[in-house]
């Protein structure tokens, strides 16, 4: 708790995201939901890049940032528009992790992985609409799930890139009436923004050359 005392813009996110979860009950809308939805990511965004001290430190400042504009378009344009967003991010974050890989193999493992978690997706999922957009979109999920699990970034990393991949699976068995509407209200934001927060605070220190805290 100290270091993050330390952190003001890091503490400011972590209010704005936790609060966030208030909305459940307050129900929010229009312009004033969608800032507060997203400030909790944009901040991390800008703390991130505050912290960086060379391209792969803007990088995660970058994921982050498309993180933040999903949440946005999402209450804005909807679940298409905010899905190309995170679906962006998840790129550059698996190409980052990669960049930054403890496996010498991790490109010829992540890809793999991830289009069997894709295949499974299309299996679940089939007869639903755009069924195949949404397998691609998991595609990118779980490469970025499978190359943060292999990358050097630390554990703190690979734990929310887990959560990340586990709040979106939520929304998918939602949509797909797969499980009851109530689970995924009560899971899907802190298992999303705990997980942004330990990709944000565990990159940022890992490529910054300091041990995170585990």
């Amino acid at each position: 708790m100290n270091r993050i005392r330390t952190e003001p813009l890091f503490a400011a996110a972590l209010v704005a995201g936790i609060s966030f979860y208030a909305n459940s009950w307050v129900e929010a809308g229009g312009i004033a939901a969608t800032v507060w939805k997203a400030a909790g990511v944009a901040l991390l965004a800008l703390w991130a890049r505050s912290k960086a001290v060379d391209g792969y430190g803007r990088m995660i400042g970058a994921v982050l940032a498309l993180g933040a504009l999903g949440d946005a378009l999402l209450e804005l344009q909807g679940m298409a528009a905010g899905g190309l967003a995170f679906l962006a991010g998840h790129f550059l974050a698996s190409y980052l992790y990669l960049r930054n890989s403890r496996v010498p193999a991790a490109q010829w493992i992540a890809p793999p992985v991830a289009m069997g978690v894709a295949l499974f997706a299309w299996w679940i999922f089939r007869g639903a609409y755009q069924v195949e957009l949404l397998a691609f979109y998991i595609f990118g999920l779980a490469l970025m799930t499978a190359s943060a699990m292999l990358s050097r970034l630390g554990t703190l990393v690979a734990a929310g890139a887990l959560l990340f991949f586990v709040s979106d699976w939520l929304l998918f068995l939602r949509e797909g009436r797969l499980i009851l509407p109530e689970i995924a209200q009560f899971l899907v934001w802190p298992t999303y923004f705990a997980g942004q927060a330990l990709i944000a605070w565990g990159a940022v220190h890992a490529l910054r050359g300091n041990k995170a805290p585990a």
